[in-house]
């Protein structure tokens, strides 16, 4: 067995100091080291609110006590409610296609395919191409586009009315085999103007109106016209 090793002697403690270390006095008076302790601005005394701005602090306090408890309930029924957007949306979806690719889609395009093309009147015709030349006679190019558009909608509806639904878009009349080319070629021609004018808020041009009126006249006065030549 090996010896235990001695116990360490205490380490004596170091004498307090009664006095500067050396070279103290010198450090302090060199400036070089700030000891004295910086000075503090008084704090800015608190702007009064003004009359507006009173008004809209409680207002948003008003509204945080009102809409506080709707976003309590709605991170609370957050899981149920994102379903039900969800089931909506894919809800959305298939209707969409039921429209598109369903039995009634194929039942309206095959009486749109036995249907004869459909054709307006041509002293309507006349009268709506007047009356839209009057308003872009006055620089109103989207209520003159909007005008040939409109009544041209109604008109097929009167017509064919089991081709026309309300929710149909002239984007859809557009590809309607009820309708001739230049009926199509019309409908998309106009459609495109008056989504700009409706939906981008975009100022049409007289290029725009001319387009399509011409698209118009094509599709409403070219059978008539073709009938005169025949005869």
């Amino acid at each position: 067995m090996t010896a235990a090793a001695p116990p360490l002697a205490p380490i004596a403690a170091a004498p307090p100091l009664t006095s500067a270390p050396a070279g103290w006095d010198a450090l302090r008076a060199s400036g070089d080291i700030q000891f004295a302790p910086v000075p503090l601005p008084p704090p800015a005394a608190r702007r009064e609110l003004g009359l507006f701005e009173r008004l809209l602090q409680g207002f948003f306090e008003w509204l945080g006590k009102v809409l506080g408890p709707v976003g309590e309930w709605l991170g609370a029924w957050w899981g149920a409610i994102g379903w039900a957007l969800l089931i909506g949306v894919a809800g959305f979806v298939i209707y969409g296609l039921v429209r598109t690719f369903g039995p009634l889609a194929q039942a309206r395009r095959r009486v749109a395919e036995d249907t004869p093309a459909w054709q307006p009147e041509r002293a309507a015709s006349l009268a709506l191409i007047e009356e839209a030349e009057q308003l872009a006679a006055e620089g109103r190019f989207n209520e003159a586009t909007h005008l040939l558009l409109t009544r041209s909608v109604g008109e097929l509806a009167a017509a064919r009315p089991g081709l026309v639904e309300p929710s149909s878009t002239a984007r859809e009349l557009a590809v309607l085999p009820a309708l001739s080319e230049p009926a199509r070629e019309a409908f998309r021609v106009i459609a495109e103007r008056v989504e700009r004018s409706l939906f981008a808020l975009e100022r049409l041009e007289r290029a725009d109106w001319e387009t399509a009126r011409d698209a118009y006249a094509r599709f409403a006065l070219a059978l008539p016209r073709q009938v005169e030549a025949a005869a």
